[in-house]
C-alpha cells in the first residue's frame, strides 16, 4: 500500500510541476522590429519546471523503487501538459507533441533515476563493514 500511496504522490507532484510552472502561460510576445514570435514561456519557467523534475525523480527514487518512478512521472507529466494542450490547441497537432514530452520526459526520468540509484547503491557500498 505504501508504493501505491508513494506512486500516486509522485504522480500529483509530477503533474503540479506542469501546472505551476508552464500551463498558466499562454501568451506569445512578437518582436515589433523582426516580428519574431517567441514563447509562450520564458526560459526561467522551463529551467524551474526542469529543476523540480530532477529534483522530484532525485527524491522519489531515494523512497520508491526507480522501476516505479520511471513510468510514473512521465505519464503524469505528459497527461498534464496533454490536457492543456488538447483545450487550446487549434492545428490539432497535439496528441504529437504529447508523444515527444512523453518519449523525453521518460528518457530524462530514466537517466536521472539511474544515475540517483547507481550513486545511492555505490554510497552504501562504501558504507558497508
Amino acid at each position: 500500500m505504501t508504493r501505491v500511496l508513494g506512486a500516486a504522490v509522485l504522480a500529483l507532484a509530477s503533474a503540479a510541476c506542469w501546472f505551476g510552472w508552464l500551463a498558466w502561460d499562454r501568451t506569445y510576445r512578437v518582436d515589433p522590429a523582426t516580428g519574431v514570435a517567441s514563447g509562450p514561456y520564458e526560459a526561467w519557467q522551463v529551467i524551474g519546471c526542469g529543476v523540480s523534475l530532477v529534483v522530484l525523480v532525485v527524491l522519489a527514487t531515494g523512497r520508491l523503487p526507480w522501476w516505479t518512478v520511471v513510468p510514473v512521472v512521465p505519464v503524469a507529466f505528459a497527461a498534464a501538459w496533454s490536457l492543456t494542450a488538447s483545450t487550446y490547441d487549434t492545428s490539432g497537432l497535439w496528441p504529437v507533441g504529447a508523444l515527444v514530452v512523453l518519449v523525453g520526459t521518460l528518457l530524462a526520468t530514466a537517466l536521472v533515476a539511474g544515475v540517483t540509484a547507481a550513486v545511492r547503491r555505490r554510497a552504501r557500498v562504501r558504507v558497508s563493514p
